[in-house]
């Protein structure tokens, strides 16, 4: 699976997720570090990649429009990298599971 981690996450998340056997970019890989979200949609479409985000815009956008990029939506407190890492390692599984069955919006808690 490919993932496009927004600028809201650190770096150290797409790095993660490649050794973990996936395609994983940071917006900073891609130049985007500064574009708008638009941009970054764009992108992540075009490339078929899924958005990791913190960013409540994509979540809501996703909501109103059944094309675009799947989006994983995560909504947990700001937390240190290794706790971050940590909780992905646990959550990923099921992320997973639910991009694999459709799912266009994943909502993490």
């Amino acid at each position: 699976m490919r993932f496009l981690v927004d600028a809201q996450l650190p770096p150290a998340l797409a790095r993660w997720l490649t050794e973990q056997g996936h395609e994983a970019e940071h917006v900073i890989d891609c130049g985007l570090q500064s574009a708008p979200d638009l941009e970054i949609w764009d992108f992540a479409e075009a490339f078929d990649a899924v958005v990791i985000t913190k960013d409540e815009d994509f979540a809501q956008r996703k909501a109103l429009l059944q094309s675009g990029p799947s989006i994983v939506w995560i909504r947990l407190p700001n937390a240190r990298r290794r706790d971050l890492l940590a909780w992905f390692e646990k959550a990923l599984p099921e992320i997973i599971n639910a991009l694999e069955r459709g799912e266009p919006l994943v909502e993490v808690l």
